[in-house]
């Protein structure tokens, strides 16, 4: 049963960014359902398996699924440890510039904050969870977030321009399978697009999504981010008539 929710998740990292030495950057410190969560970025710029129209950040200039290396991580961990005794986190939000997964020292992160005793939420746009690789690393969470946007495959292919041969209908397998296996609480986000999946026969496609994966909790979003708002947001009564829809599967 899907635990209702309109609290939009923070996407995109543009905005109450703090930039740190150490290679990672952070949010200001914010309350969540009663917890002090600390956001972090693990990546030096975006790195994504999309490129999205739409996406906040920017082009992707770095279009990879593979794991990548970047600099050593010690001193970034020492700095994370002091942000988490310093900010009294109660539960650290990996939300990184692209997909957090491509990091190839990600597991290494996740076990550190494992370590001081704190839940792990990450945010991963979903395609990799159906690799078994990728599969293990999100495993180790407490909360992982996966999101779903364009729901045709010609709409997929134009506007999130991923990776050569994806498809949609791998995307949302892929999610599907993970879920099965995960011990966590899989949070499923859906982004209402103007022109693209606000009308009717997208609402059942998108219902239809929702009873395969089976999310404990559905996040229902628009787009806000001013440079897209104007041409992809959707009026407030529409928002709230398709959330409510979505919420109450």
């Amino acid at each position: 049963m899907s635990e209702s929710g309109q609290d939009c998740l923070s996407h995109g990292y543009t905005k109450g960014e703090k930039k740190v030495m150490s290679g990672f950057s952070y949010k200001d410190i914010y309350m969540e359902d009663g917890r002090r969560v600390l956001e972090i970025n693990v990546l030096p710029e975006k790195y994504c398996n999309f490129d999205c129209i739409f996406c906040p950040i920017g082009r992707s200039k770095n279009k990879v699924d593979t794991k990548m290396s970047f600099d050593e991580i010690d001193s970034s961990l020492i700095e994370l440890g002091n942000r988490i005794e310093s900010t009294k986190a109660e539960l650290v939000f990996i939300n990184s510039k692209g997909e957090a997964l491509v990091n190839d020292k990600i597991g290494d992160i996740i076990d550190f904050i494992k370590d001081k005793g704190l839940p792990v939420r990450l945010l991963s746009n979903g395609y990799l969870l159906g690799r078994d690789e990728y599969m293990k690393i999100a495993n180790k969470c407490d909360e992982v977030v996966g999101e779903i946007k364009i729901i045709t495959e010609e709409g997929f292919q134009k506007v999130q321009r991923p990776i050569e041969g994806y498809t949609l209908a791998e995307y949302i397998s892929n999610m599907v399978s993970f879920n099965k296996q995960y011990k966590g609480k899989f949070i499923f986000e859906i982004t209402i697009i103007k022109g693209y999946n606000d009308d009717e026969e997208s609402i059942e496609k998108i219902k239809n999504i929702i009873k395969a994966i089976s999310p404990d909790k559905i996040i229902v979003a628009r787009m806000e981010d001013e440079k897209f708002k104007k041409k992809l947001g959707i009026n407030d009564e529409r928002f709230e008539e398709i959330s409510s829809t979505l919420l109450n599967i």
